[in-house]
Protein backbone atom coordinates (compact mmCIF):
# COMPACT_ATOMS: atom_id res chain seq x y z
CA UNK A 1 0.00 0.00 0.00
CA UNK A 2 1.44 3.49 -1.27
CA UNK A 3 1.69 6.02 1.58
CA UNK A 4 2.52 9.61 1.48
CA UNK A 5 2.86 11.23 4.70
CA UNK A 6 3.79 15.08 4.66
CA UNK A 7 5.01 16.96 8.01
CA UNK A 8 6.85 20.07 8.78
CA UNK A 9 3.72 22.80 8.23
CA UNK A 10 2.74 25.27 11.09
CA UNK A 11 2.08 29.25 11.36
CA UNK A 12 5.09 31.04 10.58
CA UNK A 13 5.57 34.86 10.28
CA UNK A 14 6.67 36.92 7.33
CA UNK A 15 10.34 36.08 6.63
CA UNK A 16 10.66 32.97 8.44
CA UNK A 17 11.00 30.01 7.56
CA UNK A 18 9.92 26.35 6.88
CA UNK A 19 10.90 22.83 6.23
CA UNK A 20 8.41 20.21 5.51
CA UNK A 21 9.13 16.72 4.58
CA UNK A 22 7.16 14.08 2.95
CA UNK A 23 7.76 11.27 3.74
CA UNK A 24 7.03 7.48 1.32
CA UNK A 25 6.44 3.65 1.92
CA UNK A 26 5.23 1.27 -0.69
CA UNK A 27 7.08 2.02 -3.61
CA UNK A 28 11.00 2.28 -4.32
CA UNK A 29 10.95 5.81 -4.06
CA UNK A 30 14.43 6.12 -5.84
CA UNK A 31 12.74 5.03 -8.64
CA UNK A 32 10.46 8.03 -8.86
CA UNK A 33 10.67 11.89 -9.32
CA UNK A 34 8.81 14.10 -6.75
CA UNK A 35 6.92 17.41 -6.62
CA UNK A 36 5.41 19.59 -4.19
CA UNK A 37 2.34 21.29 -5.01
CA UNK A 38 0.33 24.10 -2.97
CA UNK A 39 -3.48 25.00 -2.53
CA UNK A 40 -4.80 28.11 -1.22
CA UNK A 41 -8.51 28.69 -0.08
CA UNK A 42 -10.39 29.65 -3.13
CA UNK A 43 -7.22 28.63 -5.59
CA UNK A 44 -6.83 25.48 -8.04
CA UNK A 45 -3.80 23.29 -6.97
CA UNK A 46 -0.14 24.72 -8.31
CA UNK A 47 2.79 23.37 -8.72
CA UNK A 48 5.71 24.77 -6.46
CA UNK A 49 8.99 22.53 -6.82
CA UNK A 50 10.16 19.26 -8.25
CA UNK A 51 13.04 16.95 -8.07
CA UNK A 52 14.08 14.48 -10.86
CA UNK A 53 15.43 11.09 -9.69
CA UNK A 54 18.99 12.16 -10.69
CA UNK A 55 18.05 15.30 -8.46
CA UNK A 56 17.82 18.03 -10.90
CA UNK A 57 15.36 21.08 -9.42
CA UNK A 58 12.69 23.23 -10.81
CA UNK A 59 10.68 25.68 -9.32
CA UNK A 60 7.55 28.09 -9.88
CA UNK A 61 8.51 31.48 -10.59
CA UNK A 62 6.36 32.38 -7.28
CA UNK A 63 9.28 30.67 -5.17
CA UNK A 64 12.92 31.16 -7.34
CA UNK A 65 15.15 31.61 -5.02
CA UNK A 66 13.45 31.35 -1.44
CA UNK A 67 12.18 27.62 -1.78
CA UNK A 68 14.55 24.72 -2.09
CA UNK A 69 13.51 21.07 -2.62
CA UNK A 70 16.20 17.45 -1.88
CA UNK A 71 15.39 14.52 -1.40
CA UNK A 72 17.01 11.07 0.55
CA UNK A 73 16.98 8.21 -1.15
CA UNK A 74 17.87 6.11 2.33
CA UNK A 75 14.91 8.12 4.12
CA UNK A 76 12.21 7.76 1.06
CA UNK A 77 11.98 11.13 1.90
CA UNK A 78 11.10 14.62 -0.03
CA UNK A 79 12.13 17.61 1.37
CA UNK A 80 10.78 21.20 1.00
CA UNK A 81 12.97 24.22 2.68
CA UNK A 82 10.78 27.23 2.62
CA UNK A 83 12.49 30.57 3.36
CA UNK A 84 11.87 34.31 3.20
CA UNK A 85 7.71 32.82 3.65
CA UNK A 86 5.34 35.56 2.72
CA UNK A 87 1.61 35.77 3.60
CA UNK A 88 0.96 34.93 0.02
CA UNK A 89 2.30 31.31 0.82
CA UNK A 90 -0.21 30.15 3.05
CA UNK A 91 -1.43 27.01 1.90
CA UNK A 92 -1.99 23.38 2.00
CA UNK A 93 1.58 21.97 1.16
CA UNK A 94 0.95 18.11 -0.15
CA UNK A 95 3.18 16.21 -2.57
CA UNK A 96 3.68 13.60 -5.35
CA UNK A 97 5.80 10.80 -5.89
CA UNK A 98 5.93 9.86 -9.27
CA UNK A 99 2.19 8.73 -10.19
CA UNK A 100 0.97 9.13 -6.85
CA UNK A 101 -0.43 11.68 -4.65
CA UNK A 102 -1.07 12.47 -1.24
CA UNK A 103 -4.26 12.41 -0.01
CA UNK A 104 -3.49 14.50 3.23
CA UNK A 105 -1.17 17.66 3.24
CA UNK A 106 0.56 20.13 5.73
CA UNK A 107 -1.08 23.58 6.35
CA UNK A 108 1.62 26.37 6.19
CA UNK A 109 0.48 29.96 7.09
CA UNK A 110 2.42 33.05 7.27
CA UNK A 111 1.18 35.62 9.09
CA UNK A 112 2.11 38.05 11.69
Amino acid sequence: QVQLVESGGGLVQPGGSLRLSCAASGIIFSMYGAAWYRQAPGRQREWVASITTGGTTHFSDSVKGRFAISRDNAKNTVYLQMNSLKPEDTAVYSCNVGPFTSGHGTQVTVSS
